[in-house]
């Protein structure tokens, strides 16, 4: 939960006893969910890239270094998840005010970072089609760690008013609050909308648009009859993107300008959008090496390489030693009466 949700802790539990009781078991285990899946998505991405990196003696791809800076972005907001489940189930912030600070900033920063990540990915897989030799010349390693920490600038620009405006609040329940005008809440949630989901989203619109007419208007001319293929499978992934991107983030932005408008009050049906939304918001770490790592062919075939190399290691070291304590421990019927 980040400054896109500006309630209490406790405002989101306090229902009825049942409906407490059902809401409470229902983000425990959602949140148990999410974060065991986006940390075994996001180790696994983490590991297949780096051993990629070992095994080949050319420089890295740009879109490995750029899937391993969305996977380290994605886990730091994994780390923060605990601590947002441990407050919403006991209905204060119990963590005091400095990790209500860190914890809030570092919610903004990968976040950002993270949408800012998958907008690179974007451009990079344009100029790998449209521009491929442009993209072949630029894959030094220096530009590619230099593109990587640009990502994390203005991320961290637009996270560090959370050191500022955020703080522990005792007025009915302890909670981490974020204190602005309304005047200043809503410039700072406009610059957050605005590039943390608007303008990335255009960007991310455009550079698959453009793969598109290229591509169709390559086969048109018959310079690569077999890019029909390829441009049907851009065209399916570029609108899943699209969508999936829009449906986790929309949600967020949409309960923080309604909060800032003053058109919802806090009553059980915002409580339950507001979850609902954050749920939406945190799916994001478990999505994306789905989306972008998943649906490559080629890393789907390493990621059966992987699983293979590890169960003939198991079959190696750890049945083939059950069989050889086997004996030891099992007697015959005759020899447990002889003994």
């Amino acid at each position: 939960m980040d400054l896109r949700q500006q309630v209490n802790y406790s405002d989101l539990c306090q229902t009825n006893k049942t409906d407490e009781t059902l809401m409470m078991t229902f983000i425990l285990v959602m949140d148990g969910i999410i974060l065991a899946s986006g940390l075994v998505g996001q180790i696994l991405v983490i590991v297949i890239l780096t051993g990629r990196r070992r095994r080949d003696s050319q420089p890295q791809h740009r879109t490995d270094i750029l899937l391993l800076a969305l996977s380290a972005a994605d886990l730091l907001l994994l780390f923060c998840l605990p601590f947002h489940t441990s407050a919403i189930g006991l209905g204060y912030w119990p963590f005091g005010n400095i990790l209500c600070k860190v914890i809030s900033f570092l919610g903004v920063a990968c976040s950002v970072a993270s949408v800012f990540t998958l907008a690179a990915l974007a451009v990079t897989r344009y100029l790998t089609v449209v521009h491929p030799n442009w993209a072949y010349r630029s894959r030094k390693h220096h530009r590619l760690k230099l593109s990587v920490a640009l990502l994390w600038l203005p991320a961290l620009a637009l996270a560090s008013p959370q050191f500022a405006i955020r703080r522990v609040s005792v007025s009915s329940a302890v909670s981490c609050f974020a204190f602005l005008s309304t005047a200043s809440q809503f410039v700072y949630s406009l610059a957050l909308f605005l590039f943390g989901f608007a303008i990335p989203l255009g960007i991310i619109v455009m550079m698959y648009t453009k793969i598109y007419c290229f591509l169709r208007h390559a086969r048109k001319l018959g310079n690569a009859p077999q890019l029909e293929r390829y441009q049907r499978q851009v065209t399916h992934t570029s609108a899943l993107l699209v969508v999936v991107f829009t449906l986790l983030w929309l949600p967020s932005y949409s309960l923080m300008f309604s909060l800032i408008g003053g058109t919802v009050s806090v009553s059980p049906a915002y409580r339950t959008i507001a979850i609902i939304a954050r749920l939406l918001a945190s799916l994001a770490a478990v999505v994306n090496p789905i989306l972008y790592g998943f649906m490559s062919q080629r890393f789907r075939h390493e990621l059966l390489q992987l699983g293979r190399a590890h169960w003939t290691w198991c079959k190696t070291h750890l049945i083939g030693c059950s069989n050889m304590v086997q004996p030891f421990e099992l007697d015959t019927p005759s020899e447990r009466g002889q003994n």
